[in-house]
């Protein structure tokens, strides 16, 4: 099993993203291509023919007309159905410049902190209308970044805006608004997530955490957890593992390094963590995902 990060050369710097029509002419693939991850959140819309899209999780088959989105960071692989011709599109975006003043307060909503993007595929299963628009915004972004128009960056950006304001406003099991305590704190929060990523392969101490936040100790630890909905050592703990789940699959090496490798050095602890966020072993995960690209 091949498993890497795919570095995504952005068509513009300035706006952060890329988007990119594929065909596909071949018989249909009975297994699934190399899983990758990169950090920009991913949309695909197929336009002709059915690709099935795997996450560790969910397998999902796109026909045409149909859209999804995957988080960052989150391991996925791709295949070809059937023998018919195949054409899709692929935005890739790093939402971060997206946020102007005026948006900011809506950041926090997709930091995944709490949940995963992809778990809002469900507005797409369940909304026509949302994903036709959707599918319409990505269409023609492809549109605009091929012809550069004047004032195209102006186009692609009113479009990614649109793309997020829909899943805001139809997630109707309220799975982006489940942070609603980082209010205007997000500079600080945005802070502490950026300190954590950071910081994985290291000794991450609650106290400099507090420095930067510019806070006590005690009052943090209260901070935190009501901002987050959960503590300070629970966040930390869930990002290593999701780092780990990763490094499982894309490095050659043995279970004592990676745990290492995401600041864990207790072996029976990062077991206890592993099976907690996974329900299985870290030697289980990985049969899973050799077993879900055969």
């Amino acid at each position: 099993m091949r498993i890497f990060k795919e570095p995504i050369p952005y068509q513009n710097p300035s706006l952060c993203m890329k988007v990119w029509r594929f065909t596909d002419s071949s018989k249909e693939r009975k297994s699934s291509n190399t899983w990758h991850y990169h950090n920009e959140v991913e949309f695909i819309l197929v336009e002709k023919g059915s690709h099935e899209m795997q996450t560790p999780n969910h397998t999902y088959t796109l026909n045409a007309g149909d859209v999804m989105v995957i988080g960052s960071s989150q391991l996925h692989t791709g295949r070809k159905l059937s023998d018919n011709d195949l054409s899709y599109i692929v935005l890739h975006i790093d939402f971060r410049p997206f946020f102007d003043p005026a948006m900011m307060m809506y950041y926090r909503h997709f930091l995944e902190i709490l949940h995963p993007l992809e778990k809002l595929n469900y507005i797409f299963q369940e909304n026509e209308r949302v994903r036709n628009d959707i599918a319409r915004m990505i269409s023609e972004t492809h549109e605009e970044v091929m012809d550069k128009k004047k004032g195209y960056e102006i186009a692609v950006s009113m479009h990614i805006k649109y793309l997020l304001l829909m899943l805001l406003r139809y997630d109707t099991r309220e799975l982006l608004t489940s942070q609603s305590h980082v209010d205007a704190d997000v500079d600080v929060i945005r802070s502490l997530v950026t300190y954590v990523d950071e910081h994985l392969a290291e000794k991450i101490d609650m106290g400099a955490a507090s420095q930067l936040a510019g806070m006590s100790y005690s009052y943090f630890s209260k901070y935190f957890k009501k901002k987050m909905g959960s503590s300070f050592t629970d966040y930390v703990n869930q990002k290593r593992i999701s780092k780990a789940e990763r490094l499982l699959v894309t490095e050659n090496r043995s279970v004592n390094e990676i745990a290492e490798s995401v600041g864990i050095e207790n072996m029976a602890h990062f077991y206890e963590l592993f099976k907690r966020f996974n329900g299985c072993t870290p030697k289980q995960y990985v049969s899973k995902m050799n077993g879900r690209i055969n």
